[in-house]
């Protein structure tokens, strides 16, 4: 180096600017930086001028490389140094920075050796000011950057996202204008030439800032989303939950302020939900147990997910995050959220059943949810997991849950019920009877919905194999009637009716006697069922007996209420066969045994309206025992042990009589 006069840097800052290692340049420009504070300070603009030629001719310029990366940093600290200047109070002070800022910025964008890889760090670690004149600065500066043809800023970008994003949150129109503009010409870039961007390294910044109380900021941060989306596609797996985390609540704004919001939220939901495919749904135990040579598997499942599991998609944090957001105040949200349980259950269900324990009570708990297409939604992603055959895979389970051995014993004979049909069937039976406003308010409604996605003689076996051990004798009761009058009234019940209506199989009179068992713990509603199923012999043993049980008022009104189910078009069968009284005259002794028990009421009036118009009929003249009907009868009489069943009836009154009077029944 020659005597040349480097003033007003030091000799010890010039050395230091020409070393080859990067550290005492970096030193030499943290000098420079609070030389040009001092000189700023003091309004020395000479000296700054100088420092820029010096650094410009004498460094920047110079054949030696070193020289030139000491004289691109020193040009990089003037240019922090100056936008703190850009803050100073002093107009006079902020008139000059701004001229010696686009001095800079010649410089800068007119050399081919400008080395970005150090400035951008000294960039990014300013970008954090809350003043408005430095953020001008900072933005200002970016700009200029990306305007630059022979500069991609792109590469640089996931340093500054989340700086810029910070500004945009700023105050001042003007500056949230310029970083928007900023951020804007940085997402064309990126759309237009996505092969060099590192998605994966931007989108947790996203995500962070989809959150934002600040609308430009949230509409900004998912619109950029739904394009990484759109572009990196399954690259973005690994972080489908932390995404999730942030738009989810987004969905529920009411606020019409917030509507592009909502709108770009759901087109970033439903973009991540095309991400997850059918076969991301390997058997990764399996997989790992193959690579280690047969051996069993160690650890945890989150980490045998991530050694396993090409795609990255940690389905125990997703889990996690909708398990969350599925008490979200907003309907929409929570609607979203099942939505994406179902989804993910469809695509990938023997990942989401490593969960299902964690799921299971948060879906039942849900089923409370005072909206009905909530519950609707709720109840299709339980009926899912009811009947999913990766359900069947893990049968063994059954025997940790408390499910009554009936029950149990029963499941294996249905191959459509899986451990967790049985397990949701018990699972409601006691939500039922802890909730019995649920029972009341919500009961039809639910059970109704669930003979739509499942299958219906499932559900009424299990409930009444259930109910048949339930020792709440009361609860019991009001969930048979409940039962019975779906079973007599809903459409979505036809086909169960007509097969319990036609007793002609062993199936469909195995069927009849495992509802009456659980049927007995309402008198009325036992009747209803053998009037249904044809059996009027015994409905009229059952009436006989109606004489020893308490009749209360609760009790005349079921009889009411059956009496006008008689009048409904789902007994047309019933009324006809009144007009052969000779072939049927259990059926007639029945409904005047009804008569009986009632005192003068609407319903008494009607059922002797009724029995009134098959007077002089030979009402009760013996059957011809070569009729159809006596054949018929002694067949059932074949499959069906009736004088079992009337043991049953009386059985299980008593148990009620005695649970009425507060005695513990002996079972004897």
């Amino acid at each position: 180096m020659t005597e040349k006069d480097f003033a007003p840097l030091s000799a010890a800052c010039v050395r230091a600017l020409n070393d080859k290692l990067y550290e005492k340049r970096k030193a030499a420009a943290i000098e420079i930086e609070k030389m040009v504070k001092d000189f700023a300070s003091v309004n020395n603009v000479s000296q700054i001028k100088r420092l820029l030629w010096v650094l410009g001719q004498d460094f920047a310029l110079s054949s030696n490389a070193n020289s030139k990366k000491g004289g691109l940093i020193g040009l990089a600290a003037i240019a922090i140094a100056l936008g703190k200047l850009a803050a100073d109070p002093d107009q006079n002070v902020k008139n000059g920075s701004e001229l010696l800022d686009r001095l800079m910025k010649d410089v800068v964008t007119e050399s081919s050796s400008f080395d970005l890889v150090k400035f951008i760090p000294l960039l990014r670690e300013r970008m954090y000011t809350k003043n408005p004149f430095a953020r001008q600065f900072i933005v200002s500066w970016v700009s200029t950057l990306n305007d630059v043809p022979d500069i991609d800023m792109v590469i640089f970008l996931p340093e500054i996202l989340d700086g810029l994003f910070e500004i945009l949150d700023d105050n001042t129109t003007e500056i949230r204008k310029m970083c928007e503009t900023v951020l804007g010409s940085f997402l064309r870039n990126i759309n237009k030439n996505p092969q060099t961007v590192d998605f994966t390294a931007m989108v947790s910044i996203l995500a962070k800032h989809s959150g934002s109380t600040a609308n430009l900021v949230q509409f900004t941060a998912l619109m950029w989303l739904k394009d990484f989306i759109n572009l990196a596609r399954r690259k973005l797996l690994p972080f489908v939950s932390s995404i999730l985390q942030a738009v989810l609540p987004n969905l529920g704004h009411d606020d019409d302020s917030k509507k592009n919001i909502r709108e770009m939220a759901k087109v970033v939901n439903n973009s991540l939900t095309t991400l997850i495919i059918e076969e991301d749904d390997h058997d990764l135990s399996t997989e790992s147990k193959e690579k280690s040579g047969g051996g069993e598997l160690q650890g945890n499942s989150t980490n045998e997910e991530k050694l396993s599991d090409p795609s990255g998609l940690d389905s125990k944090s997703l889990v996690m995050v909708l398990t969350n957001k599925i008490e979200h105040e907003s309907m929409q949200t929570r609607i979203s959220v099942l939505r994406w349980i179902l989804h993910l259950l469809q695509k990938i269900p023997n990942k989401m059943f490593k969960h299902i324990e964690v799921l299971f009570p948060v879906l039942m708990k849900t089923l409370s949810d005072p909206s009905d297409e909530v519950v609707l939604l709720d109840l299709e992603v339980l009926s899912e997991i009811s009947s999913s055959s990766a359900g069947l895979k893990q049968q063994n389970q059954l025997q940790n849950v408390n499910v009554p051995t009936p029950v149990r014993e029963m499941a294996p004979s249905f191959p459509s019920m899986t451990c967790y049909f049985t397990k949701f069937m018990v699972a409601l039976m006691e939500l039922f009877s802890r909730n019995r406003g649920l029972l009341k308010d919500r009961g039809s409604f639910i059970i109704r919905q669930l003979c739509l996605v499942l299958n219906t003689e499932d559900i009424y076996r299990t409930i009444a194999e259930i109910l048949l051990v339930h020792e709440d004798l009361e609860f019991a009761c009001h969930l048979v009637e409940t039962l019975n009058t779906i079973l007599l009234t809903s459409t979505e019940l036809f086909e169960l009716r007509n097969q319990l209506n036609n007793l002609k199989t062993e199936e469909s009179c195995s069927l009849f006697c495992c509802l009456y068992r659980s049927w007995c713990h309402s008198p009325v509603a036992t009747v209803s069922l053998c009037l249904l199923s044809q059996n009027y012999k015994h409905a009229c043993d059952l009436i006989h007996l109606f004489g020893n049980l308490e009749v209360t008022v609760y009790f005349l009104t079921e009889v009411d209420k059956l009496i006008q189910l008689i009048e409904s078009p789902i007994f047309t069968y019933l009324r006809l066969q009144l007009l052969e009284p000779q072939q049927n005259p259990y059926l007639v002794k029945s409904l005047y045994g009804l008569l009986m028990l009632l005192p003068q009421s609407e319903a008494f009036h009607t059922l002797r309206q009724r029995l009134s118009c098959i007077h002089g009929l030979s009402v009760f003249q013996q059957p011809d025992s070569k009729s159809h009907s006596s054949t018929t009868q002694k067949n059932l009489q074949k499959k069906i042990n009736f004088p079992e069943l009337l043991q049953h009836f009386q059985k299980t009154q008593e148990k009620h009589k005695q649970a009425r009077r507060g005695l513990k029944f002996s079972g004897k």
